[in-house]
């Protein structure tokens, strides 16, 4: 009984406090969730981690260039496919959005940050992506709180609440800058 009542009144002391929109608060995500990467829908499992600010995606061979008098990033996305199984390898070159500084176990680190698109549930969301090597990783994508702020409620005792089911009429929701300080991003 407990267990289903927690739930209930945590959505109801975040609807008071005007924290969930009622628009939101059919949306309940999981820790883990099921997301594709698109255009090209490639299907991966994404870490919900509120202890991050910026999202982060695996990319290999990450170098920045300059283009007509703007920086650039090209990198490879080398994905496995959790719907097919199979290996999703592509080369990309996108806008440097802005270099992120991230302060962890590790030490300091900087990366490039990019603009990309992600399928979670029936929506589209542009966000902002920092590029690294996760191959180490358990999850090829980390969402944090930029993102999270979109989606809904976070239960964090369940994984895979949502199924990705996008297609060319999905409701898109276009990256708004914000004025977020980094701090601690991991």
């Amino acid at each position: 009984m407990k267990r289903a009542v927690f739930p209930l009144m945590l959505l109801v002391v975040l609807l008071l406090a005007g924290a969930a929109p009622a628009a939101l608060a059919d949306k309940v995500f999981g820790w883990v969730e099921r997301a594709t990467i698109e255009p090209w829908g490639v299907a991966v499992k994404a870490k919900l981690d509120s202890g991050a600010l910026t999202s982060s995606l695996d990319a290999r061979d990450i170098e920045t260039f300059e283009r007509e008098g703007e920086e650039w990033v090209r990198f490879r996305l080398k994905l496995e496919d959790t719907a097919s199984g199979e290996t999703f390898s592509e080369e990309l070159e996108l806008p440097l959005y802005r270099d992120l500084r991230v302060r962890g176990a590790g030490g300091r680190d900087e990366r490039p940050v990019v603009l990309m698109k992600v399928c979670l549930g029936d929506t589209i969301y542009e966000e902002q992506f920092s590029l690294r090597d996760r191959e180490e990783m358990n999850y090829p994508l980390l969402l944090g709180r930029r993102t999270l702020s979109h989606l809904g409620l976070l239960d964090v005792r369940e994984t895979f609440l949502q199924r990705p089911s996008c297609n060319e009429e999905s409701r898109l929701r276009e990256h708004e800058p914000d004025d977020q300080s980094e701090g601690h991003d991991g």
